[in-house]
C-alpha cells in the first residue's frame, strides 16, 4: 500500500472510504468526511452544516460533495485511483505517473472552467493536448497521460454511464522513434573496474553496479530484490517486472561472486544483527530506493572518469547492445530483458547499425 501524505480522506455510500491508496470499510459503517492527514488514518468526524464545515472546504480539507450528488474533480480522480490500486493491481510507480497525469488534468479543468469532468467536451479535450504541448512534454509522455485519461474516464462511464465520452478523447500523438542512449563496451570496464573499497557501502555498490550490467534489470527490479529471489549456487536473480510478471535471468561468474561477497560480509555489517528482506540495504536497514541508486551510480562514473551523464537504464541498453554486438540471439534478449513484445527489443538492432555505419 502506498502512503501518501495530505490526501483527501472521504467516505463513500455504504461505509466505504479511501484511506492512503486503498478502499477500506469505517469502523462504524458510516458515511463521514474528515480532514485531511499526513501518513496516519484519522477516522472520519461528523459533518456538521455551518460556517465551520464552509471554511474546511474552501481551503481544501473536505472533498465537496454537489448538491446534484455527484462528487467534485478531485473526489472523483481519488475514488478512480483508489479502484485502479486495488483492483487494477498496478505497478506503484504507474499509479503515482496517473495520479501527476490526472493532476494536470483536474488543473487544466478548473482553469477552462469546468467543474465536473463529465461535462467536458471535445473541445475541451483538444485544447488540453494542446496544453500539454506548450509544456513540452515528449510524444511518449502526452501518450501516458491519455492513457491515463482515457482509463479515468472508462471508469466514469461504468460508474455513471457515459459510454459516449470515450469517443470524445483524442488520439495520442505519434512518438519518435528514439534510439536508446548507451555506453560504450571502455566506458562500462571502466565504471565496474573502479577499486572497491573494504566499507560495506563500497562492496555493496560495486554488486550492485556489476549485478546491474549482468543482468540488465531496471532499476526498480534491482532494488526490490529480496534474498530469496537470488541463487547464488547456480547464478541467476527471480526479477519481478512490469504486471508482476516474473523471470528467471542469469547472471554472470564476476557478478555472482561480487553479489556473494556482498551478501556474506557488507551486507550483515550494513543490517547490524537486524532483519531485512531486500538484498540491497542502507546503513539504517532498510532497502535503498531508485533516487539513492541513481546517485551511487553518477558518484562512481564521475570516479571512473566517465563526463557524460548516464543512468541505470542507460546500463540496461548497453547490456542489450553489447549483447546482440556479440552475436546474441534476439528473442534470448528479450527474455532476458522482460520484454512483452519482441518489437520493443528490436530496437537495439537499429542501434548495433547505427554503429555499423558510423564505423564504415
Amino acid at each position: 500500500m502506498i502512503q501518501e501524505a495530505f490526501l483527501p480522506h472521504f467516505v463513500y455510500k455504504g461505509g466505504w472510504h479511501y484511506c492512503q491508496g486503498e478502499l477500506v470499510k469505517h469502523p462504524r459503517g458510516e458515511v463521514s468526511s474528515g480532514p485531511r492527514f499526513s501518513n496516519t488514518a484519522t477516522w472520519g468526524m461528523s459533518t456538521r452544516a455551518g460556517a465551520k464545515e464552509k471554511e474546511k472546504r474552501k481551503r481544501g480539507f473536505v472533498a465537496e460533495v454537489t448538491p446534484s450528488g455527484g462528487m467534485a474533480i478531485q473526489a472523483l480522480i481519488d475514488h478512480y485511483l483508489a479502484t485502479l490500486r486495488v483492483e487494477g493491481g498496478v505497478a506503484g510507480n504507474t499509479w503515482l505517473a496517473y495520479r501527476r497525469d490526472l493532476d494536470k488534468l483536474k488543473r487544466y479543468l478548473i482553469s477552462a472552467g469546468v467543474s465536473e469532468p463529465m461535462e467536458v467536451t471535445a473541445p475541451v479535450l483538444v485544447g488540453f493536448l494542446e496544453y500539454l504541448r506548450q509544456h513540452h512534454l515528449s510524444p511518449g509522455s502526452v501518450a501516458r497521460c491519455l492513457a491515463a485519461i482515457r482509463g479515468f474516464y472508462r471508469f466514469l462511464s461504468e460508474d455513471k454511464g457515459l459510454p459516449g465520452m470515450l469517443a470524445q478523447l483524442p488520439s495520442p500523438p505519434k512518438q519518435w522513434s528514439r534510439l536508446p542512449k548507451t555506453m560504450s563496451e571502455a566506458e562500462v570496464t571502466n565504471l565496474l573496474d573502479l577499486t572497491v573499497g573494504t566499507g560495506p557501502e563500497e562492496q555493496r555498490d560495486a554488486a550492485m553496479v556489476e549485478l546491474l550490467y549482468a543482468t540488465g534489470l531496471r532499476v526498480s527490479e534491482l532494488i526490490g530484490l529480496e534474498l530469496h529471489h537470488l541463487n547464488l549456487e547456480v547464478g541467476y536473480v527471480l526479477a519481478t517486472g512490469k504486471g508482476d510478471k516474473q523471470r528467471v535471468v542469469p547472471m554472470g561468474e564476476q557478478a555472482r561472486q561480487s553479489l556473494d561477497s556482498y551478501c556474506q560480509q557488507a551486507r550483515p555489517a550494513l543490517l547490524k544483527n537486524r532483519i531485512a528482506k531486500a538484498v540491497f540495504v542502507s546503513r539504517r536497514g532498510r532497502g535503498l530506493t531508485r533516487q539513492g541508486f541513481w546517485k551511487i551510480l553518477r558518484a562512481r562514473a564521475m570516479r571512473a572518469g566517465i563526463t557524460k551523464p548516464i543512468s541505470p537504464h542507460m546500463l540496461r541498453h548497453s547490456f542489450a547492445t553489447h549483447l546482440l554486438e556479440h552475436g546474441a540471439d534476439l528473442r534470448a534478449v528479450q527474455m532476458m530483458l522482460g520484454h512483452a513484445d519482441i518489437s520493443t527489443t528490436q530496437i537495439y538492432t537499429h542501434v548495433e547499425q547505427g554503429r555499423l555505419k558510423r564505423v564504415h
